[in-house]
């Protein structure tokens, strides 16, 4: 602890293991601590941030995960548990384009926080979708009010608790899927694409996943879309300072073997590190894939699905190639978030999810932080990273040969459409595949995002935040509930709160 540490007390019968120090670790590590734990957060890589890793290549600077802001609130309440400012920690900014969308035949949309300018957006395609949208809006704000506020932060370890929901989840359709509620509103089919977007953001198929999701609309529209200047890398630095400060102790480049149990009373003890070194302690929480953390972690458990479904049937996000890469020239033009669809769509995504094969064409996001934040380059340089959905590892693609080709498409591209000359100006690019993701974040099947967000993979059909067996065991992350995205990980964090004070509470 350093000058600016709070004074804490300690429980020294609830020492905590975080393993995994994603967003949603983090929150939990500090969440339980603000209650008196004493928490220790274990990373096996050098970095803290789990997915939001940060690479530097030749004076260029890149943010490797999670780039989207939208609830900034939840990381502002992880400061206010200390009665620390987080403007004292990292600054913040708000966008004013959240997203500019390009098509393949060269139409766009830009997407912005001033419904006005989003009203005039759409009737430069169809005028009628004015009223359809203000409509879709409405209807996510009823969504949202559920769906964000009242079930996000509710455990759901029990079935009576899902059997109380289905009323009002089915008042508000949630049996339809995205595409499906978007369209009953928007009739071009533009449009259609630009407002069905976000399940792509949290991993899922628009055509599959549930409109609960729809419930991003009104999130964005509640408190903007924003950036951290430095990027999110800097937000891992600024939380890592945070737990400095609040005394978590914080063990990097430990490669978690074995979760340990003690069988005879039901619950976990330790871990176990490759190196055969052993960490004792009361309670773990587990920042990761719970798949991964089941299959391989928890090896001399007895075998138990938490899905209730067979192996076979459940259902990963997609695969993510990211190309990382700067240009010796600026492009002024591209927004900070650029949406870069080709010209297929339904058909796309089924190659993607359900054929699990790697097409020719593909869809991007384009991320260019040097629209808001001109450190990520040298001068008159900009830093780019182009994120495209690819099958998972089930395809079977073999990435040392098709990575490469992938690269060369999606510059290709690129150059002939909304970054000319890209293929004179590119620097410094090199890229991640689903097989980093499986080597590097324990992904199974080096999935983007766990498990796709359908609607029988959803709340209490999602892993439980609390194992029902190891009842000191928990999670926190993408996998479980809520879900994947910034918002849904650090409200995972929150439902761990809530079961961990009562798992407290049972005790003698």
């Amino acid at each position: 602890m350093n000058e600016n540490s709070v004074p804490l007390t300690t429980n020294p019968s609830n020492h905590v293991a975080v393993i995994g120090s994603g967003f949603g670790g983090i929150a939990t590590a500090l969440r339980l601590r603000a209650k008196g734990c004493r928490v220790t957060i274990i990373e096996r890589l050098p970095q803290l941030g789990g997915r939001a890793q940060t690479f530097e290549r030749e004076g260029y600077k890149h943010d490797a995960g999670p780039t989207v802001i939208t609830a900034p609130f939840l990381f502002e309440e992880l400061f206010e548990l200390f009665d620390k400012d987080p403007a004292k920690y990292y600054t913040q900014v708000e966008l004013e384009t959240w997203y500019d969308f390009a098509f393949h035949d060269g139409n766009s949309f830009s997407y912005r926080g001033d419904l006005e300018h989003t009203y005039a957006e759409i009737a430069r395609f169809d005028k009628n979708d004015i009223e359809g949208y203000k409509k879709l809006l409405s209807l996510s704000e009823k969504i949202f009010k559920v769906g964000f506020e009242q079930l996000s932060m509710q455990p759901f370890v029990s079935v009576l608790t899902m059997f109380r929901q289905i009323p009002r989840l089915i008042k508000l359709q949630s049996y339809r899927t995205v595409f499906s509620l978007v369209s009953s509103f928007i009739k071009n089919p533009y449009l259609q694409k630009v407002f069905s977007i976000h399940p792509l953001l949290v991993g899922g198929n628009p055509y599959s996943t549930t409109s609960i999701y729809t419930l991003i609309h009104f999130l964005e529209r509640k408190w903007g879309v924003h950036f951290i200047m430095g990027g999110t890398g800097s937000l891992v630095k600024a939380l890592e300072q945070l737990m400095g400060d609040v005394g978590i102790e914080i063990i990097k480049n430990f490669d978690v073997l074995e979760i340990t149990l003690d069988p005879a009373v039901s619950r976990v003890s330790g871990v176990k590190a490759s190196d055969g070194k052993s960490l004792i302690f009361d309670s773990i929480v587990f920042n990761g894939d719970p798949a991964y953390a089941y299959k391989h972690l928890l090896k001399k458990a007895k075998p138990y699905r938490r899905l209730r479904k067979p192996e076979s049937l459940t259902q990963y996000s997609m695969g993510l190639f990211v190309l990382f890469f700067g240009t010796e020239k600026s492009y002024p033009n591209i927004a900070h978030h650029t949406i870069w669809l080709g010209e297929r769509h339904e058909e796309l995504l089924a190659d993607i999810f359900d054929r699990k094969i790697l097409a020719e064409d593909f869809s991007l996001y384009l991320h260019r932080p040097t629209a808001t934040d001109k450190s990520f380059a040298p001068e008159g340089c900009d830093s780019f990273y182009a994120l495209c959905p690819v099958p998972n590892l089930q395809s079977g693609t073999n990435w040392e040969t098709e990575g490469v080709k992938l690269r060369n498409r999606i510059v290709k591209a690129l150059d002939e459409s909304i970054l000319p000359d890209l293929k004179q100006f590119i620097t410094a690019d090199f890229w991640m595949t689903p097989e980093d993701f499986q080597a590097d974040y324990r992904s199974l099947w080096g999935a983007g995002f766990s498990i796709s967000p359908m609607f029988s993979q959803s709340a209490y059909f999602r892993y439980h935040n609390q194992d029902s067996r190891f009842r000191n065991l928990y999670f926190a992350g993408a996998g479980t509930h809520p879900g994947a995205g910034l918002p849904g990980v650090l409200s995972s964090a929150k439902v761990v709160e809530t079961l961990f004070s009562a798992e407290q509470a049972r005790q003698p």
